[in-house]
């Protein structure tokens, strides 16, 4: 799987093209699945919110709302009922997965309890578009800050990729670079900061760093 992990979505042009390479065709002639479990374990998030992500209404203008040629749902908390014949081949038709922000350990449980986190290995051509939770589910560690689901057993994620990331940087009072820092000192671990106009791409062992904003990379 091909990798483009965010903080805000594809905000800017570098990060459209670098979506745009991975896919391998543009973005009207991809067929998309949006994954919105992540936002049912955070208590921010909720019915409102979830509706705007599928309809692609203007705050998601930035993931949904890219004009894909087609758009579908993947809920994960309904696939463990309705049997892997049913789903996988909804997931092997699409080319990209679209995965919003939440809360990433309730992700990550879902993901597992569903069998998606199974199924990613044998997906190398589909491209996972990661917003903030969606982005750290793919991580090791998320940090204890960043923890929301009170069933959360601990801050580990399915760790796909060997580096965490701090997502918001300097869009709330909350993420600043000092918080970061202090983050990265409890990851202890190779982490990134990264804002709204920054993203990470990841094709096999290749990681760039696509950015018109600000971002900060700590440890090793």
């Amino acid at each position: 799987m091909k990798l483009l992990l965010t903080s805000g979505g594809v905000t800017n042009p570098s990060i459209h093209s670098a979506l745009v390479q991975l896919l391998g065709k543009p973005i009207e002639e991809s067929r998309a699945l949006v994954v919105p479990t992540a936002q049912w374990g955070h208590p921010m998030c909720g019915p409102t919110s979830v509706r705007g992500l599928v309809a692609a209404e203007s705050a998601f203008r930035h993931l949904t709302g890219l004009g894909w040629a087609s758009l579908g749902v993947l809920e994960l908390t309904a696939l463990p009922t309705i049997g892997a014949d049913r789903w996988i081949p909804w997931v092997q038709e699409v080319d990209v997965l679209l995965v919003d922000g939440g809360d990433a350990t309730y992700l990550c449980h879902w993901m597992r309890e569903s069998g998606l986190a199974d199924l990613l290995p044998s997906l190398p051509d589909t491209v996972w578009v990661g917003v903030s939770a969606g982005s750290m589910v793919m991580t090791p560690r998320i940090g204890s800050d960043f923890v929301e689901w009170p069933s959360a057993p601990d801050d580990r994620t399915l760790g796909v990729v060997d580096f965490s990331i701090f997502p918001h940087l300097d869009a709330f009072p909350t993420n600043t670079l000092a918080h970061a820092q202090r983050w990265a000192a409890e990851i202890d671990g190779p982490a990134y900061a990264i804002d709204e106009q920054t993203a990470i791409t990841v094709v096999g062992d290749s990681v760039e760093v696509v950015s018109e904003g600000q971002w900060r990379a700590f440890g090793a």
